[in-house]
């Protein structure tokens, strides 16, 4: 039994020694391969590539998806953020649009600093009624009060009217069922003793051309020089609409039907398109019973008892 066993590890000893002997000598490096080397290396090269291409491609097929679903989610990111983008540019385009209407009447209220003036919204339009009429968010509360000249930062658009405790309703110039006129001065520049002068040529506005989308100034004295361009501005003369409130410029002038007077077409000043912050004025005075024109006091005086002549009535009604 021991010459058995010691035969076993004596055969295993000599194999160690001939593959270590085999591995030193391929190790080597050769010409060529002996033919069991090309034999086990041929063989294996085959089965490693059967194994190798379904493996790369499971692999390849995963791996793509893995991309797909990276490609997704960064797709996504990007569609939120333009979302986010789009709404944050259709704000940031709001604040600028609320921005310049109200640096706009900052600058009227500098330039009407003789007028008190009372800041509303529009908060109504009406489509049936949207030449006519707007509803504003100010009413007896605020001191808003029936027939208050209305304007934005570009010039006049109407009147108050009708008042409730907290909003009024203004009828614009643009109304075609307005069946009160304005009375309206043109300032023309003339030349006197060699300087030049601003001298007012009055008339009276009295309704608007919804087709040609202007309004209509007559009895206008004939003879008058009258350009295009010309600003027209409200006169007070009738005792509603304070005086000197913009109103719009000269398009055309032409004859009336009897030619005594003319007629010019205005275009307004202001965009009844776009009507979203108004000014309502303040009269300085109101009118008495009588007729009288009594001058308003500031907060805080006592009303004196001198009144002021009555205005000369204008012709058509005007206000």
């Amino acid at each position: 039994m021991s010459f058995f066993g010691n035969k076993r590890l004596i055969i295993v000893l000599v194999g160690l020694v001939l593959l270590i002997s085999v591995v030193g000598f391929t190790s080597r490096e050769r010409v060529s391969l002996t033919w069991p080397e090309m034999f086990f290396k041929d063989t294996f090269s085959v089965v490693q590539g059967f194994f190798y291409r379904p493996a790369q491609a499971v692999s390849g097929f995963f791996q793509e998806i893995e991309e797909a679903y990276g490609v997704y989610e960064e797709n996504k990111a990007l569609k939120a953020g333009l979302d986010q983008y789009a709404s944050l540019s259709a704000e940031l385009h709001t604040l600028k649009a609320e921005n310049d209407r109200l640096r706009e009447m900052l600058q009227a209220k500098d330039s009407l600093k003789s007028y008190r003036l009372r800041y509303a919204e529009v908060v109504a339009r009406n489509p049936d009624t949207w030449n006519n009429v707007i509803t504003i968010d100010k009413g007896m509360k605020h001191g808003i009060k029936k027939d208050m000249a209305v304007i934005t930062a570009k010039g006049m658009i109407g009147r108050v009217q009708s008042v409730a405790n907290f909003s009024a309703t203004v009828e614009l110039l643009t109304s075609y069922e307005r069946r009160d006129h304005i009375s309206a001065d043109i300032l023309t520049q003339q030349v006197v003793n060699g300087n030049a002068v601003f001298r007012p040529i009055s008339g009276v506005i009295e309704e608007y051309d919804a087709q040609k989308r202007l309004l209509v100034m007559r009895k206008i004295p004939w003879g008058q020089a009258i350009k295009k361009d010309q600003q027209v501005i409200s006169s007070g003369l009738g005792g509603v609409v304070p005086r000197n409130l913009p109103i719009g410029y000269i398009v055309r002038v032409e004859p009336d039907d009897y030619g005594l007077t003319q007629t010019a077409y205005i275009q307004p000043s202001a965009d009844f398109s776009q009507l979203n912050e108004v000014m309502v004025v303040e009269r300085d005075f109101t009118i008495a019973p009588n007729g009288e024109l009594i001058p308003q006091q500031p907060a805080g005086q006592t009303q004196t008892q001198t009144t002021v002549p009555p205005a000369p009535p204008a012709s058509g009604g005007g206000q």
